[in-house]
């Protein structure tokens, strides 16, 4: 993991402010009160530096001037945001990376790097409610990459033979573009990708533009109209043949595959109007504008949920169906939990994974793959030991963040509820929990209230055992169901 130096670089024209900084923020700021620093994070115990205070991001515009694999390249961020503070200084989540130039309201700002913060001192100081722009000019480093030891393995920029695909979970955004690099924190976006004729360029949301910059040179526009979190940003560039169509519910599916793969992954990409319709039939409506699969040539191990486009590895469609429905259905319920429905601190992950792999497993189950109460009952066995491994399902560290008690352990959690619940008032609460909570970041204690309220009862003390809990419960319905010491 390479941990970027920590240099200054100041825009002459701003140096010359700094001697008077403290009578500059005060006539900057003629209300809303003396201009502090905005946080470098906003207080994730797992992700301390992660997202920023004193201001929010409503709008990305990131243009990005593609060359060529493992080639440097020009790259811009514009963000349009809001004070909520009166603001001396603010961060932005930035990674690597060779920074050019920053201006606040086009003024040139001052600027430092620490660490994975860039720290942004403007020309002058930002009273609360101020609507501001920054943008920031860059050089882009495709090469970036980090690791994990969980199930996330490797993040930041995954190359293909002829470009490039993301995966920017959990905090690798900040190695994409600098913005506020946190699940709970989205924004809309625009995003301008300039590559060669013969390549395609690929994006969250979707193609509004596609137009001749320059000489053998195509700029593709993409535009997401709900918010997206960084995690959850793809940008490919490369060979793809592009496939449309409708699913029978109107919502428009696009695909993208590398025209080796196209008629290798047929069989299975085909499915995906299946998979929507029985998503919906337990979440209610599809929350974005379209959907479709990003089949990346790659040896990457891990699919994503990138927002409307699901990233998934060649692997994952070049094997038996059973598998590769489970993969596709995973990151597809992922659109609705996880995606609409955020997560506001990382500890709230088993919502989003756990939903995944319960609806992953039930469909599975329907559709040829393993019996659910028997996966279900050999999680029960092993969750002790998971629990002292990894935490409880809503008590993790960082460094086990992805580990199974956020799949297979929390996966559970649905399961235990729903048998303590009873399948209607179950199916109720899910559905409440997708549709309700739609395009806001929602919390543990959010899931635990509304399915309070949706079944007349205090579940609070059933559901904090399970999630919190240093010992597994009692499966209810099941009195046979042991659990192996830890």
């Amino acid at each position: 993991m390479r941990r970027p130096s920590h240099t200054v670089i100041a825009v002459a024209a701003a140096i010359a402010l700094t001697a008077a900084a403290a009578p500059t923020a005060q006539a900057g700021n003629p209300s809303g009160g003396t201009p502090t620093p905005g946080a470098p994070g906003i207080g994730d115990p797992l992700f301390p530096g992660s997202g920023n205070g004193g201001y929010r991001a409503d709008h990305y515009t990131l243009d990005f001037d593609w060359q060529a694999p493992a080639t440097a390249f020009p790259a811009t961020t514009t963000i349009e945001a809001t004070a909520t503070q009166a603001l001396s200084r603010f961060n932005l989540d930035f990674a690597g990376n060779t920074l050019l130039r920053v201006t606040v309201d086009g003024r040139p700002a001052i600027t430092a790097r620490e660490g994975d913060e860039l720290v942004v001192t403007p020309a002058r100081s930002l009273r609360k409610g101020h609507k501001f722009t920054v943008r920031v000019d860059y050089t882009a480093d495709p090469t970036q990459q980090r690791h994990r030891d969980d199930a996330i393995e490797t993040f930041g920029w995954i190359p293909t033979p002829d470009g490039t695909v993301i995966y920017p979970q959990p905090d690798g955004a900040k190695m994409i573009f600098p913005g506020n690099d946190h699940p709970s924190l989205r924004a809309r976006t625009t995003v301008n990708i300039t590559a060669a004729d013969e390549l395609t360029a690929l994006s969250n949301g979707t193609l509004t533009h596609k137009r001749r910059a320059a000489p053998g040179r195509t700029r593709w526009t993409y535009d997401s109209r709900q918010p997206v979190a960084g995690q959850l940003f793809q940008l490919a560039v490369g060979k793809y043949t592009l496939i449309d169509s409708t699913a029978p519910d109107g919502t428009k599916l696009r695909d993208a595959v590398p025209p080796s793969l196209v008629d290798q992954v047929e069989q299975y990409r085909t499915l995906t109007p299946r998979h929507l319709e029985w998503v919906k039939n337990k979440l209610g409506p599809y929350p974005f504008d379209s959907y479709g699969l990003l089949v990346a040539d790659t040896d990457l191990g891990v699919a994503l949920e990138t927002q409307t486009l699901s990233l998934v590895p060649k692997a994952d469609l070049l094997g038996d169906k059973v598998n590769a429905e489970r993969n596709m259905v995973h990151e597809l319920v992922h659109q609705w939990t996880g995606d609409s429905v955020a997560i506001e601190r990382w500890a709230d992950l088993w919502l989003s994974e756990g939903h995944a792999r319960y609806y992953e497993r039930l469909y599975s189950e329907e559709n040829g793959g393993a019996n659910f109460e028997a996966l279900m009952r050999e999680a029960y066995r092993q969750h002790d030991i998971w629990r002292r491994d990894a935490g409880a399902p809503a008590e993790p560290t960082e460094p086990n963040l992805f580990k199974r008690m956020r799949y297979d352990g929390s996966a559970l959690v649905f399961y235990a509820l729903r048998a303590e619940v009873g399948d209607d008032t179950f199916a109720k609460i899910e559905r409440a929990w997708a549709t309700r909570e739609r395009g806001r970041a929602a919390s543990t204690a959010d899931y635990i209230a509304l399915a309070s309220k949706v079944a007349n009862r205090d579940l609070a003390p059933f559901l904090n055992a399970w999630v919190y809990g240093p010992k597994t419960p009692a499966m209810p319905g099941h009195p046979d169901w042991t659990v192996d010491p830890a």
